[in-house]
């Protein structure tokens, strides 16, 4: 049986101002004044359906647990039905839990799966498919959620489904359901980047063969009527990637958690330390470029160190590190708090983000709310974020990388200049409870609109 836990009437809105005191900031505290009026008036019944949902497996997670705030603070009713690894959640905001195997966490997923669940037609799509070298999880989180809301007959007036691009979406729209799906960005960019980083034909092959969920989620995705985007550059690349109209999109740009991450000014930063957030096995995270700018670094500045927030595995990157004999220099750190996470962004002379390609970029986005000066690329969203806040070099090149930390490590002043900057453009631009009230907007606008049809 699903547990469930359904979330509780909400609370009286939270009516503290926005941390800023510019005219800007007091726009955005009047819109979502505003807003909680129109809420109080009319709340909406909201269903946020995630594949996976803990905020420690990406940005999709994150998104999940600030959005769903963000909402409930508006005063509307927010569900969060989620596979494993379950969601961290506010506690205004309800958890359905919907159980799947959950193959990748278990230590010998190949030996099968209990007995009294072979009933379940969705676990064996799912254990076919991860035996073969599938990633099936999208759809059959599809199957299950089509089924519970069949089963539950439960009422929602928007269902917000967060990049699963499940077949099941298009069932709930043919049973009158008003169907929204965000686009953190398009996976194709995942599988391109994967694909060129593997030697090996075969390796090539099973990167591949993992990613044919995409033909699904390209055309779930053309078939839907309402996506919202996170920022421009994903707007154009759903455009070339998956076939999207420009009608289908709408960009709500994301936000940042600015209590969270914000300057500590009784910590002393480390006079030369890098710190990055990136996986060290996903090629879309730039991670080796680091490296190898890091290596370039090191004649003019000895001392300088590396911390990487992020698990090291056996793999390319490991052999990188090896290869270069710095293997002992560069120190990763994982499973740690949010709070750990800004002490370590408080001690870092420069954040770095590496990555390939980013939908938005939470990591850079998170450094420069800890007021720290960063050094970014320009793959995909990031120069949306960063704007003139950081110093900004192409993807892809350690040289450009290394020169660009560099020009920071030698300027003090620069630095000082980017930490203000960063932390007041992320207070001005990147607020969550503004995409709380710009979503409403867009729910009911299209409510609105089903309901003249």
């Amino acid at each position: 049986m699903n547990e469930q836990v359904l979330s509780p009437p909400p609370s009286q809105p939270d009516m503290t101002p926005l941390p800023d005191s510019s005219a800007a900031a007091q726009a955005a505290g009047d819109s979502l004044a505003a807003m909680q009026a129109k809420v109080a008036s009319r709340p909406l019944r909201i269903l946020l359906p995630s594949y996976r949902s803990h905020p420690h497996t990406g940005g999709q997670g994150v998104y999940m647990r600030h959005l769903s705030k963000s909402l409930v603070d508006l005063g509307h009713h927010v569900d969060v039905i989620s596979g494993p690894p379950y969601p961290e959640l506010d506690p205004r905001v309800g958890l359905i839990r919907l159980p799947s195997l959950d193959l990748y966490a278990q230590p010998r997923p190949l030996l099968g799966f209990p007995r009294a669940q072979w009933g379940s037609l969705s676990n064996w799509i799912e254990y076919l498919s991860f035996a073969s070298g599938g990633f099936p999880e999208p759809m059959t989180f599809g199957h299950r959620l089509v089924d519970y809301l069949r089963q539950s007959r439960a009422r929602y007036d928007v269902i917000h489904d967060n990049q699963t691009l499940c077949t099941g979406l298009l069932e709930l729209r043919d049973m009158g359901y008003l169907v929204i799906s965000t686009i953190h960005h398009p996976i194709t960019k995942d599988r391109a980047l994967a694909i060129a980083a593997q030697k090996n034909p075969w390796y090539k092959f099973l990167v591949w063969r993992w990613h044919l969920f995409l033909n699904m989620q390209q055309r779930v995705a053309r078939a839907l009527d309402d996506i919202v985007v996170v920022s421009q550059s994903t707007y154009r690349d759903l455009i070339d990637e998956f076939g999207l109209r420009p009608q289908q999109m709408e960009v709500i740009l994301e936000g940042i958690e600015t209590e969270k991450f914000h300057p500590l000014p009784d910590v002393a930063r480390k006079p030369n330390r890098l710190m990055a957030t990136a996986s060290a096995d996903v090629a879309l995270k730039g991670l080796v470029y680091l490296i190898r700018a890091y290596a370039r670094l090191l004649p003019e500045f000895p001392d300088l160190e590396l911390v990487v927030v992020g698990s090291l595995r056996k793999g390319p990157t490991e052999q990188l590190l090896q290869q270069l004999g710095i293997r002992e220099r560069v120190r990763f750190v994982s499973g740690i708090s949010d709070a750990d996470i800004n002490r370590l962004y408080a001690e870092a002379t420069v954040a770095v983000s590496p990555s390939l390609y980013e939908g938005f970029g939470f990591p850079a986005g998170e450094a420069m709310a800890a007021g720290v000066p960063l050094v970014a690329t320009t793959g995909g969203a990031l120069p949306e974020v960063v704007g003139d806040a950081g110093v900004l070099v192409p993807p892809g090149d350690a040289a450009a990388l290394a020169d660009g930390i560099a020009t920071l490590l030698r300027d003090p002043e620069r630095r000082a200049q980017l930490s203000t900057a960063g932390r007041a453009r992320v207070l001005r631009e990147f607020q969550w409870p503004r995409v709380g009230v710009e979503l409403s907007e867009y729910y009911y606008a299209r409510l609105d609109q089903y309901a003249d049809n």
